[in-house]
């Protein structure tokens, strides 16, 4: 691996995520003397060439052509990088062959896939190549699932410490955020309905919180799906659209860890809107929004928020610790930037960066899994995220 051509190639870089991986990198590593050798790659060498000047990256940076749909363009491209960062979804659409490729060639790969029946798949189908060839094939490197996975490890290790155990329970609450969706998130939601019409296993996987442990069933999950009032909180909660992606990889990094935060462990994510009747008035009302969240008119692929949305959005976590005596702690993850593209890019360019000094065994795993408080560092000192306990 070390003498491959490359550390890093972002494939999709003429589209809108990946546009911004490539920009991030070239503006924050460009100039730096220990930054990663990295590559921008897609199907269309001009479009390549107007993205780099687009976002003015040197003009000396690597531009890779490779077709989604031609295995033989995908496996050559693989054999130059040690990582591959891949924002072309809908995954579930475009992304077996790249993910064929990586396995093959012992490429590790991380991707923003927030599709878990896709996933499933892929675990099945890919697990013991990946393990073989030594491929890391870390999914989720973004908004979904980063500050989830993370959040809840950083909590249960403050919970060990405070207490000296891990907390059987954790409740993952989104305070604020600010951020709006792309095309991309609107496709891949699109593409999971129309395969859920078609396979009632798709459907058994969004419904089932360990669709991602093959072999291991854990206990009756909270279902994050009731609004309730939070009175330790002093507001109402109400359902979090990212929840059914998030809480299975929360649950795929115990597992794959050996279960630290207990075998018995429960976990659910909700987002917190106000006291009173205000808040459980908006509370009721994202039970519709999780019917339809794009509205009548959703974004096409390639569309997204501008920079100043970007710039302006932020995301603020809280972790509550439930212990069997009562007590609790809580433990917070921030980030600047929109969560799920200007956060997102920086999360995922983080990963990849990881990914070059990390020593497990190849598998399918998670950030979580993989990386754990070595992402952690990265993420507080290059991506602005901050993890802290609060009390």
């Amino acid at each position: 691996m070390s003498t491959r051509e490359f550390d890093i190639i972002v494939y999709g870089a003429t589209g809108y995520t990946g546009r911004l991986v490539a920009e991030y990198l070239a503006h924050h590593y460009g100039a730096r003397t220990d930054g990663p050798r990295w590559a921008m790659a897609g199907r269309s060498l001009a479009k390549l060439e107007e993205v780099r000047d687009m976002i003015a990256a040197p003009a000396s940076t690597p531009l890779v052509v490779a077709d989604a749909d031609d295995s033989a363009d995908l496996e050559a491209m693989c054999r130059r990088t040690r990582v591959v960062l891949t924002t072309v979804g809908p995954y579930q659409l475009y992304g077996d062959k790249l993910l064929a490729a990586c396995v093959a060639t012992g490429t590790d790969y991380a991707d923003l896939c927030g599709e878990p029946a896709w996933m499933a798949a892929k675990i099945a189908e890919h697990q013991a190549a990946a393990q073989a060839s030594g491929a890391r094939i870390c999914f989720s490197s973004g908004f979904d699932s980063i500050p989830f996975d993370l959040g809840v490890m950083m909590t249960q290790k403050a919970a060990r410490e405070r207490f000296g155990k891990p907390a059987p329970r954790i409740r993952g609450r989104v305070r604020a955020m600010q951020g709006t969706f792309s095309g991309g998130t609107a496709a891949s939601l699109g593409a999971t309905m129309k395969a859920a019409a078609k396979d009632m296993s798709v459907i058994a996987a969004l419904r089932n919180p360990f669709a991602l442990t093959p072999g291991f069933e854990g206990p009756d999950q909270p279902s994050g799906m009731i609004p309730s009032y939070e009175d330790d909180l002093g507001k109402w909660s109400a359902p979090f659209v990212m929840a059914p992606i998030n809480t299975k990889n929360v649950h795929r990094t115990n597992f794959l860890l050996g279960h630290p935060h207990g075998t018995d462990f429960r976990y659910d994510e909700m987002m917190l809107t106000s006291p009173g009747e205000a808040g459980k008035a908006a509370a009721n009302a994202a039970l519709e929004f999780m019917k339809n969240p794009f509205g009548a008119k959703p974004p096409k692929p390639g569309e997204g928020p501008t920079k100043e949305e970007r710039d302006n959005g932020f995301y603020d976590v809280v972790f509550v610790a439930d212990m069997e005596d009562g007590q609790r702690l809580q433990y917070g993850v921030k980030g600047r930037f929109d969560p799920g593209y200007g956060s997102t890019s920086r999360m995922l360019s983080e990963t990849g960066i990881a990914l070059l000094s990390c020593d497990k065994p190849g598998g399918i795993g998670t950030p979580g899994s993989f990386l754990g408080e070595d992402l952690v560092k990265r993420l507080e000192e290059h991506a602005e995220l901050t993890f802290a306990v609060e009390s």
